[in-house]
């Protein structure tokens, strides 16, 4: 379903297509797409029926990041010159588009075309895996702008790049290709131009048979992974391992698998 929103949701056999659809804009995530995109991601992490989520840009764009332009509605409407809205912003909806996305239990796919710049880059980084085309590329444009860090950057780079590109990537602003944000492990894959939303796709229902309980438990433990000691690591693996062991996925597994070992063997 589309939406004057700026987001359009599509649903196939348990995979979510989320699309920001403003292309005029190069989708520039304004107020109401922020306000849209929290809302969406909290009714996904409700559902029993959406398995993985996938997220891309329509036109050719993944996103130009926040809308600054103040020919804009939603630009006019926030005045930027005071400290209180805007931190009021900052925290929601844009901190808590940012938070909801990073609380989903299903596997998040962001598929990238053409350009992911400041808030629109970290929607991506914000994803459990980035497919990105050829051409396309990132850029934390925020200090270019005389701007600091939003949507949980600050967060997110030093956990996928390490301290010292992080804060060459924030500091600087600089443009980063597909291949080597493909090096420096800020995205999983790159795929020819005009591919990476069937490539997504293709990997989004291919999750979307395995089984939910153990995908949110990989996630939660491997999110949690740099605040824990080894001690609180294996206690959190033991703990859902035997929340996955008491699942009906896991036991309809097991029959599976052990009613073809005794078919091997006979």
């Amino acid at each position: 379903m589309g939406g004057t929103n700026g987001l359009d949701v599509t649903r196939d056999a348990g995979v979510v297509l989320l699309r920001l659809d403003r292309p005029e804009r190069r989708n520039a995530i304004d107020t109401p797409l922020f306000t849209a995109l929290r809302d969406e991601l909290r009714r996904i992490a409700a559902s029993a029926e959406d398995r993985v989520v996938v997220i891309t840009g329509a036109g050719g764009a993944f996103s130009a990041g926040g809308d600054l332009n103040p020919s804009t509605p939603a630009a006019q409407a926030d005045d930027a010159t005071d400290p209180g809205r805007t931190t009021d912003l900052l925290r929601d909806p844009i901190g808590a588009a940012a938070q909801a996305l990073h609380d989903l239990p299903q596997p998040t796919i962001a598929a990238v075309e053409g350009v992911a710049v400041g808030a629109g880059a970290n929607l991506a980084f914000g994803c459990d895996l980035v497919v990105a085309a050829a051409t396309a590329r990132f850029a934390e444009v925020f200090v270019r702008r005389g701007l600091s860090l939003d949507f949980g950057g600050s967060w997110l780079l030093p956990r996928l790049v390490g301290l010292q590109r992080a804060k060459l990537l924030a500091l600087t602003g600089d443009w980063v290709d597909a291949e080597r944000a493909a090096g420096l492990g800020l995205v999983a894959e790159v795929v020819p131009d005009g591919e990476a939303l069937a490539r997504a796709l293709a990997l989004a229902h291919r999750l979307s048979v395995q089984s939910p309980t153990a995908m949110a438990h990989v996630k939660r433990n491997l999110d949690a992974a740099f605040g824990r000691t080894m001690a609180e690591a294996l206690e959190a693996e033991a703990v859902s391992q035997a929340a996955c062991s008491a699942s009906p996925e896991f036991q309809a597994q097991l029959a599976a698998f052990r009613a073809g070992a005794e078919r091997r063997t006979t």
